[in-house]
């Protein structure tokens, strides 16, 4: 084994739907459906904007067993491999696999025990699909819950690791785990436990219940940016209060941020002064616009003045710089046009389409 290599190259691969997850893939990113379980059209339709937006797999809830229909018909129509999110009921999990699930998620604190999930464990394994084993801090098992000599992310290692063991003694190899919990040192503690107690085992990191928007992408990007940059984490969902489609911008912009996967243009742009002249707030948000269709990994900086212009963003490969009325655009610090203040989203655009 490579000491140097990084978790996540360690990890087994598994594979849902063709989005290969583990061993050193590219970190995957998800998403759940969040349309009424019976509403197949809806689901549909958001799973098709959620693969717009860059998600590779989404999630769907079957609440209730005659849900199973709409969900195989979700599931013959979605761009994106269905994961089947099951609670309580393993017969669901079990039908699930049947119907085109391509993973099954499955909480150990409420699935009925170690006993319920050999049906479900073999269901999958004759379909050929994974199992993801999703602990959460707030449906932890009772017994385990109750124990007092183990801090929250030991009981939540615990959990997972149990099950883990149970499902590799019975054969079963094409795991995931997730072990999620709403307060961030928690989740990197737990995270951190997993990497080392079950290094073959691939990880689906997250903070559940991050809140909405604005606090739930700070505590997402807190938690799981300390994780990424330690290599732990094979695929990954910023859970928020919010349309879905979110949830996979904030995933990118958090990959982008770390050099771990680009998707799209990363805008750099400076927090305004007293020295800016123009609408800089409005420009970066005309860009940022403009941008979102563009599949280009660039760097496109937007700054208010020559201070933090092309020297402070000489490493962007295109950018604009903005003066009284007028900018200039320039690629890695070299001034390619000047322009007047109203040409300059339009002409800076025009720049990007020619790299």
């Amino acid at each position: 084994m490579d000491s140097a290599a990084k978790p996540n190259e360690l990890t087994r691969r598994v594979t849902v739907g063709g989005i290969a997850v583990g061993g050193g893939a590219p970190v995957a990113v998800q998403s759940m459906l969040n349309a009424p379980a019976h509403d197949v059209a809806a689901n549909v339709a958001q799973a098709e904007r959620l693969a717009d937006a860059g998600c590779e797999i989404v999630r769907m809830a079957i609440p209730r067993r005659d849900c199973l229909d709409a969900f195989a018909a979700v599931c013959g129509a979605s761009p994106l491999p269905v994961v089947a999110d099951v609670h309580f009921d393993a017969c669901i999990a079990i039908e699930a696999a049947r119907r085109g699930a391509a993973k099954l998620r499955i909480n150990p604190g409420n699935i009925g025990g170690l006993a319920a999930t050999d049906a479900v464990i073999d269901a999958a394994g004759e379909a050929g699909i994974p199992i993801r084993i999703g602990v959460n801090a707030g449906s932890l098992d009772a017994a385990l819950a109750a124990r007092d000599d183990l801090t929250l992310p030991q009981k939540l290692a615990a959990s997972a690791l149990d099950y883990v063991r149970h499902f590799e003694d019975r054969g079963f190899l094409d795991v995931v785990v997730s072990a999620k919990a709403h307060d961030v040192r928690t989740t990197i503690a737990t995270y951190r436990q997993l990497a080392r107690e079950m290094p073959q085992v691939p990880l689906h990191i997250g903070v559940t219940e991050a809140g909405t928007a604005f606090q739930g992408v700070v505590k997402s990007a807190c938690g799981l940016g300390v994780l990424l940059e330690e290599g732990i984490g094979d695929t990954l969902r910023i859970s928020l209060t919010d349309d879905p489609v979110t949830e996979v911008r904030a995933c990118w912009a958090l990959l982008a941020a770390l050099d771990v996967r680009r998707r799209g243009p990363e805008i750099i742009s400076c927090p305004t002064c007293g020295r800016c002249q123009v609408d800089l707030i409005g420009l970066a948000r005309q860009v940022e616009g403009r941008l979102a269709d563009v599949r280009k990994p660039l760097k496109v900086a937007v700054m208010g003045c020559v201070v933090n212009g092309p020297g402070e963003a000489a490493d962007a490969d295109m950018g604009v710089a903005c003066g009284d009325g007028s900018g200039v655009v320039f690629s890695q610090g070299k001034v390619v046009r000047k322009v007047a203040e109203g040409d300059i989203v339009d002409v800076l655009m025009e720049e990007i389409g020619k790299l």
